[in-house]
């Protein structure tokens, strides 16, 4: 298998840190040797895309193959790797829902997106709500707890 990224995140935080996500502005630019603008035509019709990205700070020797309390919280339960959204993941790979916000050329402006500077672009795709989720959705209350303040400032 071969994947090359198709782009870089452009953004004032430089470190993962785990919480206010919301209060980041970030870019992505695709890379010019490979895309034109044309690559991008079309996709300032959206509100929203999913970006597909690669955790590449993570140390290989950090990944995670079992279980762990997420952010090592005694509060919340042991879930495995792929029940939680952890970057040290086996193949650490991040996927997140953003709004966009324009597209400039081979920019595309984002609200949202929680990587960090000079992470590598995977794929960009639009939102389609026919993607998202058919029928009710659950998650376990701890999930709920982590993720009060991932988006916005807690109070």
């Amino acid at each position: 298998m071969q994947v090359e990224p198709i782009g870089l995140v452009s953004s004032a935080r430089t470190e993962p840190l785990d919480d206010d996500w919301d209060t980041v502005a970030a870019t992505i630019t695709l890379d010019s040797t490979r895309f034109t603008p044309e690559a991008l035509a079309g996709l300032d019709e959206f509100s929203h895309v999913e970006v597909v990205y690669l955790f590449d700070r993570v140390d290989p020797d950090r990944v995670q193959y079992g279980a762990r309390r997420p952010r090592g919280n005694p509060a919340w339960p042991p879930v495995g790797i792929f029940a939680q959204r952890g970057k040290g993941r086996p193949n650490r790979i991040g996927v997140t829902t953003c709004a966009l916000v324009g597209v400039d050329g081979l920019t595309l402006t984002l609200a949202g997106l929680d990587a960090i500077d000079g992470t590598p672009v995977l794929d960009v795709k639009p939102y389609l709500t026919e993607f998202g989720p058919r029928g009710p959705v659950r998650q376990p209350a701890w999930s709920r707890e982590l993720m009060a303040g991932y988006w916005s400032t807690v109070d």
